[in-house]
């Protein structure tokens, strides 16, 4: 019989559970039962700071397991997957042979996933140690599966946990396959959770003026198919919800990791958590109780993604975890935006482009509200030596000035907010081309030409963003100046202050507005000669 592998820091139950007591035998009702606070092996602790992925998949101790698009390395204390890395999503765009490392061990960032409860292997007193055929594993050219075995002798009771890799996928079957060899029944019941810190993600570029997406939790409800967890709810106030099938995820910018429980009818106890006086968080699932009579055998399992957010993909898994590609209240506007993005960058393969013509298709989808307000800023311009006059003969009487101004705009049916009601309506068409762009992992490192050789990235000598505030600068040239003498002055300001802020946005969303200011002064050059035209 094979002893549990000891653990660091298993000490601490659940609320509600019997501190003298192992996590086997919480509960009758199995949903309930959880994973003890602190599943992490020994020598991976948030104190151990030596850890580090090459010592991790040099060491006996850890398998490390390739395909064409995953570096992944298991423990086989516990069997957890430890540090995970993106074969096709370099680093860098200076270092294209150097993976990027999605689960860290510097975030303490790890899979873990195991058996609880009446026979279960993971307990307060340790892991199971399992033993495996070889300590390194390759998908080899022309094979499309890659199977990974951990055996672990449970009295008689044979358990193997299955890890199962595909060609090009993110996807990784995590099964355990229980032989009872034994005269009694077998219970148990599966956990998968995933440990990280609260701190920002690795290697991932930060600066103050820059954006910030969402790190944090995310798991399915009947209410909400995309219920996000913070760091912060969870700090105060632990998660828990029980609904069929489901899944629970760790976002972060262009990239999720997400446990997807395999049978979709059952009720999986879902659950989120800080562990107590330490920056560490869990959010796990753990299933129905598992029985198995004497001289069986059965397998149960989970599926963990490991991957970038492709919403096309995660749909295919699960329902709602495709909306962890986060586009906010206007998802529905954001998604055919996207689709449509994803359709012309099919025809030009080229990502800037793509965003080139996809704003040119909305600004002429737009051009008649555009209209509207442009025909109504002409006529305001040409009232304005009409405006001066009046200002100068009413002085600094602005009730006079203010009632011959109303006058004048009655007769001359001009109206002073016609230009911003269409402007109004098309906002929210540009905050979801916004966050279109913001998170489509498909600009990472995309490259657009001549220096922009990273999209998600800012603009290395700020062009772009300069070019940028001079097309606002005359966009606003082109528009009638206020009477209001502050309102004027902050408009005069307005160029400078954004293209201040657009110096470290990515480059792509820089792309757009560029663009969209350009057409802008085109389509509004176009209505002022037509209303200059027509007299």
């Amino acid at each position: 019989t094979a002893a549990p592998a000891t653990t660091d820091g298993i000490d601490n139950l659940l609320p509600g559970m019997d501190a003298d007591a192992s996590p086997a035998v919480a509960t009758e009702n199995t949903a309930e039962i959880l994973p003890t606070d602190e599943l992490l092996p020994a020598g991976n602790s948030q104190t151990d700071s030596s850890v580090d992925p090459v010592a991790l998949g040099t060491s006996n101790r850890y398998i490390t397991v390739s395909t064409d698009v995953l570096n992944i390395t298991i423990d086989t204390v516990g069997g957890d997957i430890v540090t995970a890395s993106l074969v096709k999503f370099p680093v860098t765009i200076d270092q294209p042979d150097e993976p990027f490392v999605l689960m860290d061990p510097r975030n303490a960032y790890a899979a873990q996933s195991g058996l609880i409860g009446t026979n279960g292997t993971d307990t307060a007193a340790g892991r199971p140690k399992f033993q495996a055929a070889r300590q390194h594993y390759s998908l080899q050219q022309g094979e499309d599966q890659l199977l990974v075995e951990l055996d672990f002798q449970q009295d008689a009771v044979l358990i193997t946990k299955r890890f199962t890799l595909r060609k090009g996928d993110y996807l990784v079957d995590v099964d355990y396959a229980v032989a009872n060899n034994t005269s009694s029944p077998w219970t148990a019941a599966m956990f998968g959770q995933i440990k990280r810190d609260g701190q920002a993600p690795a290697l991932v570029d930060q600066n103050a003026m820059g954006l910030a997406p969402y790190t944090g939790g995310a798991a399915y409800s009947v209410d909400a198919p995309y219920t996000k967890i913070t760091f912060d709810d969870v700090e105060e106030n632990p998660y828990k919800g029980v609904v069929e099938g489901g899944y629970i995820a760790l976002v972060q910018h262009y990239f999720v990791t997400a446990w997807v429980p395999k049978n979709k009818t059952a009720k999986h106890t879902f659950h989120a958590r800080k562990l107590k006086g330490k920056d560490a968080y869990l959010f796990g699932f753990t299933t129905e109780q598992w029985t198995i009579a004497p001289g069986q055998q059965d397998t149960q399992g989970a599926q963990f993604y490991i991957g970038p957010k492709d919403q096309y993909r995660l749909e295919e898994i699960s329902p709602g975890l495709n909306l962890t590609v986060d586009y906010g209240f206007l998802w529905w506007l954001a998604q055919p935006m996207f689709a449509l993005l994803t359709y012309v960058h099919g025809l030009v393969n080229n990502w800037g482009i793509a965003i080139i013509v996809l704003t040119v298709i909305i600004k002429t989808l737009l051009f008649p509200l555009s209209a509207a307000g442009f025909r109504s800023m002409a006529k305001m311009r040409k009232l304005q030596p009409e405006m001066a006059r009046l200002k100068e003969r009413y002085g600094d009487d602005r009730q006079q000035f203010t009632q011959a101004m109303m006058a004048l705009y009655k007769k001359e049916g001009a109206n002073p907010l016609g230009g911003c009601l269409p402007i109004l309506l098309q906002m929210p068409v540009f905050l979801a081309l916004y966050w279109t762009l913001m998170e489509s992992y498909e600009l990472r490192q995309a490259p657009f030409m001549l220096w922009i050789n990273d999209l998600s990235t800012m603009d290395p000598y700020f062009v772009m963003p300069i070019l940028m505030g001079i097309s606002m600068f005359v966009t606003q040239m082109m528009q009638p100046e206020p009477p209001d003498p502050m309102q004027a002055k902050v408009m005069k300001v307005m160029p400078v202050m954004f293209t201040f802020f657009f110096l470290w946005f990515p480059s792509g969303l820089v792309l757009y507005w560029l663009v969209n200011n350009l057409l802008s002064i085109a389509q509004q050059w176009y209505v002022t000669r037509q209303v200059e035209r027509a007299g």
